[in-house]
């Protein structure tokens, strides 16, 4: 998604579970929002040493002083120094305050995002888009009186997840689409900026008759409880699982059609919509938004190539950063990675069982091996998952009768409208999913066999 620089841009690619830097800061009696912005005041003052003697012996050894750091620097390389922190915004998830600090550099706003345990420590950090929930306009294609949402559950024990239903007025039955996000610990909107692409895409589906379901995104609700798992971690438990049990979810709803229940991916979504197809013969089709066909490594590693040419010239703990991750992407291909791996291993902030996992998947191979409708589609600025990926998709299902592949010139990864040579800062500029996308796959929907 957008990309601050190299350290970030991982972090909001990758599994948002994985992207998180693991650190204890024991602040007691203090608010939570007190206690974040305690923890920014040493590194905007450059004393970490005094952060990280804060930290326990889990993020001693993952996090120490000088890599903490580098971190921080990598950031202010980017970004330009601090200025200020613009606002706060706490909430209550699983037993943890998690605190989103909107903080303003000289060359941009981004969210430094802080989760506090029952005792004031610190069990998660975050860098990750400012929390800008309150600009979103609707776009002209919504019209807020042809559908309703209610707050709906995902799945149930451990890992259930707060989720919206967006139903067309009327009694139904409609035909229905789950929204799979992309990379990172999204909500439920795929909150990107100012952008709320899934949000886009529910407002202008439900406009159109279609009940769409979104949901936040594993990683987001339980990040910090995913860490302690994280050695065994895979797309299933990030993603696959989830997305199973939302179409579950609108099967058994009333007012949605049982037989025409659809997954709609983006970015890492439509790049899985194959392995969660598979795994539920009973759907009615898949609509592949931006999804890579070539490996997640290949694909990571030209993005960060990308954003570099377009930085220009790194500062030395960028490069740093760069040079670490594109070392960390090479490994990924190494054929005794598994052997040689060591105990709590990150690779591009992922554990090495997520890279394990997708060794060898195909996603277009895959698909190619499934008997139902497909709707394929691409920006053609994209630059996180290019036409490359898309002729991968074609070559694979370019002759099938019942798949549908369209690309977009102008559009970028969000499948908003723009011209010239897309850049990470546009995501930071209000947008929205184009018209015409919204009125394509509400007609490939609508045109399916009930």
């Amino acid at each position: 998604m957008r990309n601050w620089l190299p350290a970030v841009l991982a972090s909001l690619m990758v599994a948002g579970v994985v992207s998180c830097v693991k650190a204890q800061l024991v602040a007691p009696g203090g608010a939570p929002a007190d206690a974040a912005q305690k923890f920014i005041d040493e590194l905007v003052a450059e004393d970490f040493a005094k952060a990280a003697a804060s930290f326990d012996q889990t993020m001693a050894a993952a996090m120490p002083a000088d890599k903490l750091g580098q971190t921080w620097q990598a950031v202010v390389g980017q970004l330009g120094p601090y200025q200020e922190s613009v606002s706060a915004k706490c909430s209550k998830q699983q037993g943890f305050d998690v605190v989103t600090v909107n903080c303003q550099f000289k060359r941009d706003l981004i969210g430094i995002k802080v989760v506090l345990n029952a005792q004031g420590q610190i069990s998660g950090l975050w860098f990750v888009p400012p929390d800008r929930s309150d600009d979103y306009q609707p776009p002209a294609y919504i019209r807020a009186d042809a559908f309703r949402e209610t707050e709906v559950k995902i799945g149930t024990g451990e890992w259930a997840l707060p989720g919206t239903l967006s139903m067309p007025a009327g009694d139904g039955p409609f035909p229905a689409v789950v929204l799979v996000h992309g990379s990172g610990p999204q909500d439920r909107d795929e909150t990107i900026g100012p952008n709320k692409p899934f949000r886009d895409l529910a407002g202008g589906l439900a406009s159109r008759g279609i009940a769409v379901l979104r949901y936040e995104k594993r990683s987001k609700v339980y990040g910090a409880k995913l860490i302690q798992h994280q050695d065994g971690l895979t797309v299933k438990q990030e993603t696959i699982d989830d997305a199973l049990a939302a179409v579950a979810l609108l099967r058994q709803t009333k007012g949605v059609d049982p037989a025409r229940v659809f997954v709609v991916g983006h970015s890492l979504g439509a790049m899985l919509a194959p392995r969660i197809a598979a795994a539920d013969p009973k759907l009615a089709g898949i609509v592949i938004m931006a999804g890579p066909t070539r490996p997640f490594e290949d694909v990571a590693a030209e993005q960060l190539d990308y954003v570099a040419a377009v930085r220009g010239n790194l500062s030395p703990a960028e490069k740093q950063e760069f040079d670490k991750l594109k070392a960390q992407l090479v490994r990924v291909k190494d054929p005794n990675l598994e052997a040689d791996a060591k105990p709590g291993e990150l690779l591009f902030y992922a554990p090495v069982s997520y890279w394990l996992d997708l060794r060898g998947y195909k996603p277009a191979t895959v698909a190619a091996g499934l008997n139902l409708p497909m709707l394929v589609l691409q920006g053609g600025r994209d630059y996180q998952v290019t036409r490359a990926d898309f002729a991968g998709w074609q070559q694979a299902l370019g002759d099938r009768k019942n798949v549908t592949l369209k690309l977009y010139d102008n559009l970028n990864h969000l499948f908003a409208a723009g011209q010239g040579m897309a850049t990470p800062d546009e995501y930071g500029h209000p947008m929205h999913i184009a018209p015409e996308v919204i009125g394509d796959i509400a007609t490939w929907v609508a045109a399916q066999p009930k």
